[in-house]
């Protein structure tokens, strides 16, 4: 290769370079963008919430589903090439990628990735992603998948899989199927039962989730060591547990069609319902912003409402679902 050859290799290398930079920075809105794991590192820093979640721009499909990290209020994301179908990740600096398998055997893959945005390990998932979460402490995660029908909206018309996974040692611990349940102290053995959308406490050994069973839905408490869980209210979906531990915001069957699901917020100490102010509805388990107020998914969208019900819901953030609010 001549000289004037290898001068318009180098040229057209770095405009190509330059293109790639510029991808980024039209996603981000900003002209220099920083790398997604500088933008954690200087939130925990600077002791300042972030958010991770999924990047859903159609315009531009070769990012759509990567991993978005921004500051809050997210004004501007960075993006990592890691795709996910559902993610989530929080202060531990843990966090869990939902995505498809690189071969066919492997259809799904749980990845486990760390405050670094790169993945340290993976667990083969059987089924269609539907939720994901992590614990405080970054020790276990929790998956579920659809492994017969892709919809929540027929009860009795899907089957789940629940699965905790051992975020240290990348392999799973247990199915919730395998879990003991009781139900007004006596022992559940119905064979139709199906959990999903788990929820963390502070103690991570404790857990909340959905219990299905006979056509009833209800909220149970668990317990990771015992292999034990409870239920303790009806009519609970993709429960997600407040920062100070005290509430559970989750969406509630409000009737057929359009109107399926209602937020609300359970107050675990009276069992009182308070339905929130969106009125459309929403099949997504819900994020914690801070203590007032719940964000979600909808329309591909990010959604925010106060806690309390009062307010209106109001657009948080576009073209992006997922959302998992990282308070360092």
């Amino acid at each position: 290769m001549d000289k004037r050859a290898r001068v318009f290799v180098v040229l057209v290398l770095g405009c190509v370079a330059v293109a790639g930079i510029s991808i980024v920075t039209a996603v981000g809105g900003n002209k220099a963008p920083a790398a997604a794991k500088d933008v954690l590192t200087a939130a925990r820093d600077a002791d300042r919430p972030s958010l991770v979640f999924r990047n859903l721009d159609r315009e531009r499909p070769q990012t759509y589903g990567q991993v978005a990290v921004a500051d809050l209020p997210p004004k501007a994301r960075r993006l990592v090439p890691l795709k996910c179908e559902r993610v989530t990740f929080n202060r531990s600096g843990s966090g869990l990628c939902l995505t498809r398998g690189t071969t066919f055997a492997a259809a799904y893959r749980a990845r486990i990735f760390g405050a670094d945005l790169r993945v340290r390990g993976e667990v083969a998932v059987d089924g269609i992603p539907s939720r994901a979460r992590v614990s405080g402490d970054g020790r276990y995660g929790s998956t579920t998948f659809f492994v017969a029908g892709h919809s929540y909206a027929d009860l009795g018309g899907f089957s789940t899989t629940t699965t905790l996974i051992d975020l240290v040692r990348a392999r799973k611990i247990a199915e919730l199927e395998d879990f003991t349940v009781t139900r007004d102290a006596r022992k559940v053995t119905a064979p139709d039962v199906n959990f999903w959308g788990v929820t963390f406490a502070k103690n991570s050994d404790v857990f909340y989730a959905t219990l299905a069973t006979g056509g009833k839905i209800y909220l149970v408490e668990g317990s990771v060591s015992r292999r034990t869980m409870r239920t303790i209210h009806p009519d609970v979906e993709c429960p997600s547990l407040s920062p100070d531990g005290r509430r559970i915001a989750y969406k509630k069957r409000a009737g057929a069609g359009a109107k399926r699901w209602r937020l609300h917020v359970l107050d675990l100490a009276t069992m009182r319902e308070t339905p929130l102010a969106e009125t459309r509805s929403v099949d997504d388990q819900l994020e914690w912003l801070d203590d007032d107020h719940v964000l979600y998914g909808l329309q591909e969208q990010i959604w925010t409402a106060v806690a309390d019900g009062s307010g209106k819901p109001r657009r948080f953030a576009v073209r992006g679902d997922s959302p998992a609010v990282v308070r360092w």
